[in-house]
């Protein structure tokens, strides 16, 4: 393959391309996609000078070894401190940098984070599917192939050259230690009082049932009132269905369009992502809000994701030097 390319040597399973997702599809059953942690994605984008939802590599829990096949490229990763190196040289977190033709990259892991984000300057060279280059699994659809990427696989680059700008950095973003806020229904009537307070008050714990479609909780058993089976009806990222064994089930960005479980609630969209990087064995508490709170929220979630790029500060010093 002639031209600019970002070549997967050893990736790890799950790394594949996201955006900002699609929107408009649901309804014709086709799910959004899109980056679990939409956030980070910005972050990463911002350190590089892209826009804050174009596609990025996104990866879970590690993302394993690349090489440059272009004159040089200006790379960021976000997402947590992963321990990234280039030639055996480590690279500082939250931070952009050039690599030339033929450096390799490393990415390993990083301490309470799942997925993380490698964006380049200049964004891959990907075709829009359905408004977006989100890779969506289960259908197929967007990315490369509509598949995760593979040892070997060559991702185009749209810049064959980084562009002469200082590197950016920014502090890595603050956790949010309070509750997963969400909105109860639509099939609250399905659970007594008990379960609803249960809901609210209990501790859950993420369970290592966890990938794009859906993570499965561990905690108080929420039991219905009488049956959990409904006709099947639409479902969004962050609903809690409940089936017959009281275990909640998150949906997340690769879930179907409808479902057949009672929903209990539905997370809202600012602390989905936050959520997303909850690793195994990580607890998990739930606050009710309304709607009218949820959707001041996510006016405010979407600023902040605007308002990323003028937090990067530079200049930086070269970190391979």
């Amino acid at each position: 393959m002639d031209g600019p390319l970002l070549r997967a040597v050893a990736p790890t399973p799950c790394v594949t391309i996201q955006d900002g997702g699609r929107r408009g599809w649901r309804r014709f059953g086709l799910a959004g996609a899109g980056a679990m942690d939409r956030l980070s994605l910005a972050v990463a984008n911002a350190l590089v000078g892209n826009r804050a939802t174009e596609a990025a590599l996104e990866f879970g829990y590690a993302g394993g070894e690349w090489t440059v096949e272009a004159s040089s490229c200006r790379i960021a990763i976000a997402g947590g401190e992963f321990a990234v190196t280039v030639d055996g040289s480590p690279l500082p977190p939250f931070a952009s940098a050039v690599l030339g033709h033929g450096q390799r990259l490393r990415i390993g892991s990083a301490a309470q984070r799942v997925w993380g984000y490698l964006a380049v300057a200049g964004g891959f060279d990907i075709p829009i599917e359905f408004g977006s280059r989100a890779t969506h699994v289960p259908t197929g659809v967007g990315g490369l192939d509509g598949r995760a990427i593979r040892a070997g696989d060559a991702l185009r680059l749209r810049a064959d050259r980084a562009p002469n700008e200082p590197e950016r950095r920014i502090s890595a973003p603050a956790e949010d230690a309070g509750p997963c806020r969400l909105v109860l229904g639509p099939q609250q009537e399905f659970f007594d009082e008990h379960a609803l307070a249960l809901l609210l008050s209990g501790e859950f714990r993420v369970t290592w049932q966890q990938d794009r479609m859906a993570y499965r909780l561990d905690g108080p058993r929420l039991r219905h009132l009488s049956g959990y089976n409904i006709i099947s009806d639409g479902v969004v990222p962050g609903c809690i269905q409940v089936p017959g064994t009281g275990v909640p089930i998150i949906l997340m960005r690769d879930a179907g369009t409808n479902g057949g479980y009672p929903k209990i609630g539905t997370i809202i969209e600012a602390d989905l992502g936050g959520l997303a990087q909850k690793r195994p064995g990580s607890t998990v508490h739930f606050a009710a809000v309304s709607v009218t709170d949820a959707q001041a929220a996510r006016r405010q979630f979407l600023a902040r994701l605007q308002l990323i790029a003028e937090e990067v500060a530079s200049p930086l010093p070269d970190p391979l030097t």
